[in-house]
């Protein structure tokens, strides 16, 4: 079939993998005072969809062999609109928090067998493809967090925009069946999904290069907001400071996605782009009053992390089945890991009675994940592929 519709296709279907998690967090004040939960709680909101992220990344590769990845990612995309519908209107804490289960289910899926279909449909390009698909996913996080509150104010409070989220992933997986339709019935990987590659160090240093970013990523959307409304801002300015954030990371997401498969090196961008994170959150804890730039700053670092990490696993591989393993374990663990995150962090405002400690303890990630991405040289890549090359081959 022709690549544009399918790479529209996967702009598309990334759209609708982060609202239901990237638009709650602007509200969670207003969820927190209408169910009447803790920060912990309400931090499960954030926590339960990372975790499914995690859980399901693995089997996504089996789903796909076998019924292929077109078709699996149109039922990953239903999970996320109809169940997203039903939380909306769900009654109660308990029945919003069930709820978000089958969510995170979708997200965990889609989120692993993106990587494949571009390995399947763009590996000349990898680069340039997996930025249009993460574009796709930072897209969907800044329209929701800039749409939130005001949906909310002039809806029935913070269960309207959960309720147009869930609609619009509705139609979004409706637009994926309908642009991929040219497509052969059964597009499957080439071989068995091959097992994950715990015994593999380099895969552990995906790990924790997708646990530290991930992290911080879901930390600040979970309680960015928060944080400003505690030091005075309205619930509004506060939305629109991670509107600013996830807006701002999708010119400079692709772009660095881009530019790296054509200069430099993966470690050079990568780590550069780590470091201006942890200096934009040093600058939040030392001087919060700068929040809007602070907050563009983040958004030109955050943006090419999250392409050039999901890259890495196709640097280190050459065939679809390869990929799937280390995005599979990349994804499963640190999801898995990363999870807790917005969980922790709760617990931890609960317990000190403050955001700074909070902010502090993102800080620390931040840092880790400088070490991390500068330990990706090309000749760590190179042996990492010739490594996968050789166990596929036995």
């Amino acid at each position: 079939m022709r690549r544009a519709p399918l790479l529209v296709a996967l702009f598309l279907a990334a759209v609708a993998l982060r609202p239901q998690l990237v638009g709650i967090g602007p509200l969670l004040p207003s969820v927190q005072d209408d169910l009447d939960v803790t920060h912990a709680v309400a931090g499960l909101l954030g926590t339960i969809p990372v975790l499914c992220m995690g859980l399901f990344a693995p089997p996504a590769p089996f789903l796909s062999g076998r019924v292929g990845s077109r078709r699996a990612i149109a039922v990953a995309l239903a999970l996320i609109g109809v169940f997203g519908v039903l939380r909306a209107i769900a009654p109660g804490a308990v029945g919003v928090i069930a709820l978000t289960f089958p969510i995170g289910v979708g997200m965990g899926l889609a989120g692993a067998l993106l990587p494949v279909a571009v390995k399947e449909r763009f590996a000349d390009r990898p680069g340039f493809a997996t930025g249009v698909y993460t574009a796709g996913i930072t897209v969907g996080s800044a329209i929701a967090a800039a749409v939130a509150v005001p949906l909310a104010n002039a809806g029935n409070g913070w269960r309207t925009p959960l309720l147009v989220f869930g609609a619009v992933s509705v139609g979004l997986a409706v637009l994926w069946v309908w642009l991929t339709r040219a497509e052969p019935g059964h597009v499957r990987l080439e071989t068995r999904p091959l097992k994950l590659p715990f015994r593999r160090p380099f895969a552990w240093r995906l790990v924790a290069a997708f646990f530290f970013m991930s992290s911080v990523f879901y930390g600040l959307n979970a309680w960015l907001p928060d944080a400003y409304v505690e030091r005075g801002w309205s619930e509004g300015s506060a939305g629109a400071l991670l509107a600013v954030l996830n807006t701002v990371t999708i010119p400079c997401g692709f772009s660095v996605a881009w530019a790296a498969d054509h200069w430099g090196s993966r470690r050079v961008w990568l780590a550069g782009a780590a470091a201006l994170q942890l200096a934009a959150l040093l600058g939040i804890v030392l001087s919060p009053d700068a929040g809007w730039a602070w907050a563009v700053l983040l958004g030109v670092a955050i943006g090419p992390l999250f392409p050039l990490t999901m890259t890495l696993p196709l640097d280190a591989a050459e065939h679809p089945a390869e990929v799937a393993a280390l995005a599979g374990m990349m994804l499963g663990v640190g999801y898995s890991l990363s999870a807790i995150s917005p969980l922790l962090l709760g617990a931890l405002r609960d317990l000190t009675g403050g955001f700074d400690s909070v902010l502090w303890a993102l800080v620390g990630l931040a840092a880790l994940l400088v070490l991390v991405d500068s330990s990706f040289s090309p000749a760590r890549l190179a042996a990492a592929r010739s490594s996968a090359e050789a166990q596929g081959s036995t």
